[in-house]
């Protein structure tokens, strides 16, 4: 290695270092379950906060955001805005009650095990058949942040790719494995930092060389002003009112992604939720805008075109900074990768150890022995992942589409409803499931007029009929499963 990879390379080794440090404290507090899973369910607000905003975002709004803002110009005004709007949206109608009906629901620990207890379903179909969607998509999900760190150092270190996914994801199993959600979120907290200020000091210091953003626009203006209209697309085409609903439509994922979901109900007390709510949402806010002018100065910077969209990030940082500076700026890249990989691979070991190892195949409610399970359901889950990975023309933003929406259509409308209807039952949240997460998978490879459409849209709307039609024609839930549980406090 030359010597500014070597300067960059110790950067990296220091920061996983002290990821593995903060897993190591976390293993030590890690007892039960509980602690496994949610934390023990006492996380204050801060870190629920910055850890849901780091899970969230991923290495796409590093790599796949900046990318698609270098390619589409202003129309990725409108995925940015469907983004702000779906979290702003969650925490304020979902966080709250979740909260509170999951520790009501018997203390249920994931999302299949709070419809289960909710409908009181004792044939294990509702708590079997989501924890079936949540490792089918997660699979794809956690495979995307593998491709994006396979990316990041292959630009960085010229590392060959597959030697690259499978070095990341030996860096991302080493913490998860041991801390459980703890580790998982006290580093997020960590990344979610390195994440915001990364994004805010590179599009700056860019603007800067131009003479800042008035110049920066004008020189857009001039390479291509169609990429300056918020309503057309780079070629000066129109955008239809597919195209906007589909951007708009990434809102809708929000309300059923289960390591999102996964923080509302770590959080130790529901009257934390609106203060927790506004660092979010503002986190949010921040790191989208940065991330849309970091692809928009790029355009200028790099004369508008690259061979890779999705390296940009990393390719600004290589020519602009300092190797120790730019070793800094491109950690926050692993860190948005790992935030995200590792709150997957976590849920999805708890579908296994909790969904599947302790309910469904009826062994014994040990802790210890769970926990065991969870840990090596993460290393299993994390090698398939990998091996879908290896591909090195997969994209990060077209992965996380697919998972997004499968996640966003197959919970979404079953966790809101479940919520606030209280007709709503166990043959409701069962269909709901079943068409919204099948939906996205049979709408996806269509092409072609309104299959255009990003299939969370069409997904959603027949799941939420189909929660509606199952329920209306079967029997009421009975009075202990009708019961929210308990309403919530009021709104601040």
């Amino acid at each position: 290695m030359s010597d500014p990879q070597i300067l960059i390379a110790f950067t990296f080794i220091l920061y996983l270092l002290t990821m593995l440090a903060i897993g190591y404290f976390a293993y030590r507090r890690t007892q039960s379950m509980s602690d496994y899973l949610l934390g023990g369910r006492r996380l204050g607000p801060i870190p629920t906060a910055l850890s849901a905003g780091a899970s969230d975002m991923s290495g796409w709004l590093l790599l796949g955001l900046p990318g698609y803002a270098l390619a589409a110009g202003y129309e990725a005004v409108w995925l940015a805005l469907g983004l702000l709007l779906g979290s702003w949206l969650n925490w304020l109608f979902v966080a709250k009650r979740l909260r509170v009906f999951s520790t009501l629901a018997d203390d249920a620990l994931t999302i299949p095990a709070y419809f289960e207890n909710r409908f009181r379903d004792s044939s294990r179909l509702l708590r079997l058949t989501s924890a079936c969607f949540i490792l089918l998509f997660f699979l794809f999900y956690t495979s995307s942040g593998l491709v994006a760190s396979g990316k990041l150092l292959e630009e960085v270190f010229s590392m060959e790719y597959h030697w690259a996914v499978l070095l990341s994801c030996l860096a991302i199993i080493s913490y998860t494995l041991f801390g459980g959600f703890l580790a998982v979120s006290w580093t997020d907290v960590v990344q979610s930092l390195m994440m915001a200020l990364a994004l805010i000091i590179v599009p700056l210091v860019a603007m800067g060389d131009f003479g800042g953003w008035k110049l920066t626009h004008k020189a857009i203006d001039t390479l291509n002003p169609e990429l300056l209209n918020i309503w057309t697309n780079h070629q000066g085409e129109p955008l239809g009112w597919i195209a906007i609903a589909s951007l708009l439509g990434w809102g809708l994922g929000y309300f059923g992604q289960p390591h999102i979901l996964a923080r509302f109900k770590a959080i130790s007390d529901e009257r934390h939720i609106p203060f927790a709510r506004r660092i979010a949402v503002g986190w949010t806010f921040l790191t989208l805008s940065s991330a849309l002018l970091c692809g928009w100065v790029a355009i200028t910077y790099l004369g508008g075109s690259l061979a890779d969209s999705e390296r940009v990030f990393i390719v600004l940082v290589n020519i602009m900074f300092h190797p120790i500076v730019a070793g800094l700026l491109l950690a926050a890249v692993l860190a948005a990768i790992m935030s995200t990989a590792d709150s997957q691979l976590l849920v999805s070991s708890s579908a296994l150890a909790e969904d599947f190892y302790k309910a469904v195949l009826k062994r014994p409610s040990w802790s210890r022995q769970q926990i065991k399970v969870g840990r090596v359901a993460v290393m299993g889950l994390a090698i398939i992942a990998a091996v879908i990975a290896l591909d090195p023309e997969s994209s990060v933003l077209d992965m996380v589409s697919y998972a997004w929406a499968g996640f966003g259509a197959a919970f979404g409308p079953a966790i809101v409803m479940s919520l606030y209807w209280r007709r709503m039952n166990r043959n409701g949240a069962l269909a709901g499931i079943l068409v919204g997460g099948l939906t996205v998978v049979l709408w996806t490879p269509l092409e072609g007029g309104i299959f255009e459409l990003y299939e969370i849209i069409p997904g959603c709307l027949l799941a939420t009929l189909a929660i509606i039609m199952a329920s209306l024609l079967s029997a009421p839930p009975q009075p202990r499963e009708a019961t929210p549980l308990r309403q919530p406090a009021q709104e601040k």
